[in-house]
């Protein structure tokens, strides 16, 4: 992928950041975000739309938090975005970018964006794509929630390829359904979290034609129950069933160090509940152990799936942290909870942007 170095010196002091030079032009090039409706009078109209949005999405992935972060980030590269846009009006004002994000439908941009993610990323059999919801909190305001969104992440391109806001997080559940439509999946493995294991997200995951490795918690908790206990069985018995496969990883870094033991058996005839989750093929757990200085820590993760290879179950839940990780960079080194870009449509543009990262 092509890259150009900037020196960011707009709002964040001298620091040098890698844009994704790539997506930013293909986006230009591309007709996806020429397909968004332009809701403003055509008489006034100074700046073209897709000027305005190749450099909110080009600006936010280079650490501008606000509105007018943005117009300053602009104004100093001007030179640069006029080799890619004719801005026939000049570099737009901070309030021009915040009333245009106003106007333009946020579902309608989702939709590009996921499009557009589909022509700049390439994925391949077994890619894993995981899917998790993060809350904006400083998106909150008098009389308003703060904006969730449900992003899926995939492994080999390291970032985000779809995005659907939701009102709550309550409301993640049909949302992920939602946004498994507007992705291409086809061979990957899916992965979710406990709250977002349910029987229409499954079957959405596998009539896209992709596998699933899904966490399992006491939200099901019948079938939690015979998970927990076949391995309290087989643990006792020193895993000696040949049906069970095995597999162990060891990290080592900051100062601590981690084994993962995978265990996947194929064994699940004697479960009524594998006719319930279609192509239910496996049972999995993952005991995961952490020694740091002289404290050690023992936690147990169950989950079950449709791929039949340990392998492909210990890379499918060592991959789900790259989505929990990109939240938390975007907490924490971007500082994503701190931004004060909420008033209407514009905070959900700003937070699909961001996403990028």
């Amino acid at each position: 992928m092509l890259a150009v170095r900037c020196l960011d010196q707009s709002a964040k002091g001298g620091i040098y950041y890698e844009l994704r030079f790539k997506i930013c032009v293909l986006a230009l090039k591309s007709d996806h975000f020429i397909t968004i409706h332009d809701p403003r009078q055509d008489e006034k109209i100074k700046h073209k739309l897709i000027d305005i949005l190749f450099i909110v999405v080009t600006a936010v992935i280079c650490r501008c938090d606000e509105w007018h972060e943005i117009e300053l980030w602009a104004m100093e590269r001007e030179e640069w975005l006029r080799k890619y846009l004719e801005l026939p009006g000049g570099i737009p004002s901070q309030y021009t970018y915040e009333r245009v994000c106003d106007v333009i439908d946020p579902k309608q941009f989702a939709k590009c964006f996921t499009e557009w993610m589909k022509d700049v990323t390439e994925m391949s059999k077994g890619d894993i794509v995981a899917i998790d919801g993060k809350t904006a909190r400083g998106t909150a305001a008098k009389g308003k929630k703060p904006i969730h969104i449900v992003n899926a992440w995939c492994s080999s391109n390291k970032m985000i390829i779809g995005q659907v806001k939701t009102d709550e997080k309550s409301n993640e559940i049909t949302a992920v359904p939602e946004l498994l439509d507007m992705l291409f999946i086809k061979g990957c493995i899916v992965t979710v979290d406990a709250l977002n294991t349910q029987k229409k997200t499954v079957e959405k995951i596998v009539k896209k034609k992709a596998d699933y490795v899904v966490a399992l918690k006491g939200n099901h908790e019948t079938l939690h129950n015979e998970v927990v206990d076949y391995y309290k069985d087989a643990e006792e018995g020193g895993f000696k069933d040949e049906t069970i496969q095995y597999y162990r990883t060891i990290e080592k870094g900051h100062g601590r160090i981690e084994e993962r033991r995978y265990y996947y058996s194929t064994d699940i005839n004697w479960m009524d509940a594998r006719k319930e989750w279609v192509k239910m093929k496996g049972i999995c757990m993952v005991i995961r152990k952490v020694q740091k200085d002289d404290k050690e820590t023992v936690e147990k993760q169950f989950h079950f799936g449709s791929v039949v290879a340990v392998k492909d179950y210990a890379d499918a839940v060592r991959m789900h942290r790259g989505v929990e990780s990109t939240h938390w960079s975007l907490d924490v080194t971007f500082r994503e909870d701190a931004s004060k870009t909420r008033k209407g449509k514009a905070r959900k543009i700003w937070h699909y942007c961001a996403g990028l990262r």
